[in-house]
């Protein structure tokens, strides 16, 4: 019987990089959190303990706070990408380098009817997030954008219905036409190339995503999901695909007769586990390929 080494990677988990901008009296924040993380031949790493082809996490650490100042934060994919070129430059037997990163939104705080300049608060519309796997450097280089928000708590007090589901001699759950709809939305979509204007980008696609749900009358999560990724797809030629997580945050309707008390759908309990969860993929037919774009990115079907 043979043993050898198997897939492997290593790097810096979340390191939790804060940049202020103060070159006006309007300070501007990026608040992320950056995992990196090299791929390739690093057997003897693993075999014989042998170091020196690995570039310490420690160093990618330091890049990551450094490159926040040298380079500075303009979009988090510019700074994955960028962070990833270098990475996978510098380490003599990597074949690929993963940055993943997620920001934290800050809004202004509101004085007098006005944003403050240097006071802010944390936002409650979900993390972004982005992914950058890039595969070898110069002419063969390849690179992939995996972008997206998690976190992004979701409900519509009507507009919602669930009925005509298959049964079986278990099902007790009774059929609905109007109902509370909840989820914590983990959006994620794969870019075609990487000449975006991220940020505006993506701010188009959230509020894309936010209208559907809004909008749209739902008979299912399902539906709804697939609503979101159509209007994503044929809206922004950019975006190749569009992969959703919808945990169902159900709501059920308390029953207050023991105490004489009618509930015309007003009070409910939210209950938290079990939870249905609801997965799906939106793309287009003639997408090119993924390649390594979803690599190490869990929880999806």
């Amino acid at each position: 019987m043979a043993i050898k080494l198997g897939q492997n990677q290593y790097g810096k988990a979340e390191n939790r990089v804060v940049r202020v901008y103060r070159d006006t009296p309007r300070h501007q924040i990026r608040d992320l959190n950056v995992s990196s993380a090299l791929r390739g031949d690093f057997a003897d790493a693993h075999i014989t303990g042998d170091q020196g082809d690995v570039l310490p996490t420690d160093t990618q650490k330091n890049t990551a706070f450094s490159f926040a100042k040298e380079k500075g934060v303009h979009s988090i994919e510019e700074f994955g990408l960028t962070l990833a070129d270098h990475f996978i430059s510098r380490a003599p037997t990597a074949t690929g380098a993963r940055v993943e990163i997620e920001e934290y939104a800050w809004d202004r705080i509101e004085v007098d009817g006005q944003g403050h300049d240097h006071s802010f608060v944390k936002s409650g519309r979900g993390v972004r997030t982005t992914v950058v796997n890039i595969d070898g450097v110069g002419p063969d280089r390849k690179a992939h954008v995996v972008s997206g928000v998690k976190d992004l708590t979701l409900l519509k007090t009507t507009g919602s219905e669930f009925h005509g589901f298959f049964k079986d001699k278990y099902t007790t759950l009774q059929p609905t036409n109007d109902r509370i709809m909840a989820t914590s939305l983990v959006a994620r979509w794969r870019y075609n190339h990487t000449d975006v204007d991220w940020d505006k980008t993506y701010d188009a696609i959230l509020k894309t995503i936010l209208r559907q749900f809004a909008v749209v009358h739902s008979l299912a999560l399902q539906q709804t999901l697939y609503s979101m990724g159509r209007a994503v797809l044929e809206q922004f030629t950019e975006v190749a695909e569009i992969r959703f997580s919808a945990p169902n945050k159900h709501h059920f309707l308390v029953d207050l007769s023991p105490f004489n008390v009618d509930n015309p759908g007003e009070v409910f309990i939210a209950a938290d586990r079990p939870y249905g969860l609801i997965e799906a993929t939106v793309e287009r037919d003639d997408a090119n390929e993924a390649g390594n774009a979803w690599l190490a990115t869990p929880g999806f079907c």
